[in-house]
């Protein structure tokens, strides 16, 4: 592989510029607001914790292990006056809007990884298209990010790789799954709470980008219901919603809505298990922001350019 990853997971890795040199000699650590490291975040900036105003609801969480399957909608046009979170499907937009995929998210912060590097296990699986967010001109490919405790792996599979990628690449060493708080690193949006009959509690944060504002967003169920019979009462996650890679993948806004969200324990042979099959023992960093010419043409992404935001 010819070049280092630019940045972590997407499910909040938010880049600064100032860091990327200083991230690279730490070996691909990059900062996240706080969400899957502490780089950056210090006393200055409120260690990257949001404000919260007294009328502003409380912070939901997540449970301590949950699986669930989402739609991924990544919208191509008429956004602008028509922003996330959206419903299912996007009542909001027209069929021809968007496009549509399949995927499902595996979390257990019980985790802990054989080398005893953190805590914590998150895999994001892409059905037949992976995550929008790369200089990459054709997305119609499975792909999983998988974090096990501290470090972050990117996989592919044999029925439709990219023949330039590898089976696997390291992502970060140190870009753990999000904690069960890890809303707490997200301004509170009022405007965006509206949406859904004013049925969700939207977070957003527009992280400075040299080609402009990038949105990294969550919205929670507002009514608290059960997963399960005999479950406890939580506030179910709705939808995970972001901007996309604009120079290849024409992706301007991506939602993921969750479906049939439910506290289970994942299971290890189906998930966390794959990166001792797949990865070698030192895999080589990834290279999806700079991808090989045969995948794109050279355009810089947004994401690996993001700018902090003061405190």
């Amino acid at each position: 592989m010819i070049s280092r990853i630019s940045a972590g997971l997407l499910s909040a890795t938010l880049l600064i510029n100032y860091s990327l040199c200083a991230a690279q000699d730490q070996g691909d650590v990059y900062f996240t607001n706080g969400v899957h490291n502490n780089l950056g975040c210090n006393k200055s900036n409120g260690n990257c914790i949001a404000k919260r105003n007294p009328e502003d609801p409380s912070d939901p969480f997540f449970p301590a292990t949950w699986v669930s399957d989402w739609i991924m909608y990544r919208v191509t046009q008429n956004y602008e006056h028509n922003p996330p979170p959206y419903s299912n499907p996007p009542e909001t937009l027209k069929a021809e809007d968007y496009t549509v995929s399949h995927g499902t998210s595996y979390y257990d912060t019980t985790y802990i990884p054989a080398d005893g590097d953190g805590y914590g296990a998150m895999m994001e699986h892409y059905e037949n298209y992976c995550l929008p967010i790369f200089p990459i001109k054709d997305n119609n490919y499975t792909c999983s990010f998988i974090s096990l405790g501290n470090k972050a792996y990117f996989l592919t599979y044999e029925k439709d790789r990219p023949k330039t990628m590898p089976e696997c690449c390291l992502f970060s060493p140190m870009n753990h799954p999000a904690r069960q708080d890890f809303i707490q690193h997200l301004p509170y949006s009022p405007v965006r709470s509206q949406n859904l009959q004013g049925s969700v509690q939207a977070y957003a944060l527009d992280v400075a980008s040299p080609q402009g504002p990038i949105l990294f967003g969550y919205a929670f169920y507002k009514q608290a219901t059960r997963s399960g019979v005999e479950q406890s009462l939580f506030r179910h996650p709705q939808s995970f919603y972001f901007s996309g890679d604009t120079t290849l993948a024409n992706a301007p806004i991506v939602s993921q809505n969750y479906v049939n969200f439910r506290i289970e324990k994942p299971d290890p042979a189906k998930t966390w298990d794959l990166v001792a099959q797949k990865c070698p023992i030192n895999p080589e960093p990834c290279q999806l922001f700079n991808p090989p010419e045969s995948l794109a043409n050279g355009a810089k992404p947004q994401w690996n350019n993001l700018q902090p935001t003061n405190p």
